[in-house]
C-alpha cells in the first residue's frame, strides 16, 4: 500500500478563511447528522492556526469547537491540531494529524487526512462542489489507501452558525 503523502508545500495565508465540509470519514466526536459544518482558520499571534469549527447538531442547535493547529515542518502541509483547553494545548498527546493531501491551485477545494488513514475530509470554499471535482478528490484518497466505505456527506441548508449563536454559551 502507498504511504499517505501531503502536498509539497501549503501557503498557510491562502489556506486561511472559511471552509465547508463536503464529506468526511466518521468521527467519534462529530454527530453524523450535523448540518452546515464549517471550519474557519485564522493566523494567531503565535503564528499558529486558530481553528473554529461550527455546525448545527442533530437537534438543530448551534455547536462550536475551538482549537489550534501547529505546523510540524516548514512545508506547512503537515499540521497537528488540538482542541484541548488553551492552557494545556502544548501537551503532545492531545494533538491529531491534519495533513493537506491535495489542493487545487485556487485554494478552493482541499483533501485533508491523517497518515493513519483514520481521518479524512474534503473541504471547499463553497458548500457544494461539482461531482467531477469531488470524484477527483475521492480518487486521490483511494489512491493513498483510504477506505471510503463509511463516507458521510453532511447537508448544507444555507444556514451559518453566527458568533452571537455560540458566544456566551
Amino acid at each position: 500500500m502507498t504511504d499517505v503523502t501531503a502536498i509539497p508545500r501549503l501557503d498557510l495565508k491562502r489556506y486561511l478563511g472559511r471552509w465547508y465540509e463536503i464529506c468526511r470519514l466518521p468521527l467519534k466526536w462529530e454527530d453524523e447528522t450535523a448540518t452546515d459544518i464549517t471550519a474557519n482558520y485564522t493566523l494567531n499571534d503565535k503564528g499558529n492556526v486558530g481553528v473554529d469549527n461550527r455546525c448545527f447538531d442533530e437537534d438543530g442547535k448551534p455547536a462550536r469547537a475551538l482549537g489550534e493547529a501547529f505546523a510540524v515542518d516548514d512545508t506547512n502541509a503537515r499540521l497537528k491540531v488540538s482542541f484541548l483547553p488553551p492552557v494545556v494545548r502544548w501537551l503532545p498527546f492531545g494533538r491529531g494529524d491534519y495533513w493537506v493531501l491535495k489542493i487545487d491551485p485556487d485554494y478552493a477545494v482541499s483533501l485533508v487526512g491523517s497518515p493513519s488513514r483514520k481521518y479524512l475530509w474534503v473541504l471547499a470554499r463553497r458548500p457544494f462542489v461539482a461531482r467531477e471535482t469531488l470524484d477527483e478528490y475521492l480518487a486521490e484518497a483511494r489512491r493513498q489507501g483510504f477506505d471510503l466505505t463509511g463516507l458521510i456527506t453532511p447537508r448544507h441548508t444555507g444556514r451559518v452558525v453566527s458568533d452571537d449563536m455560540v458566544e456566551g454559551k
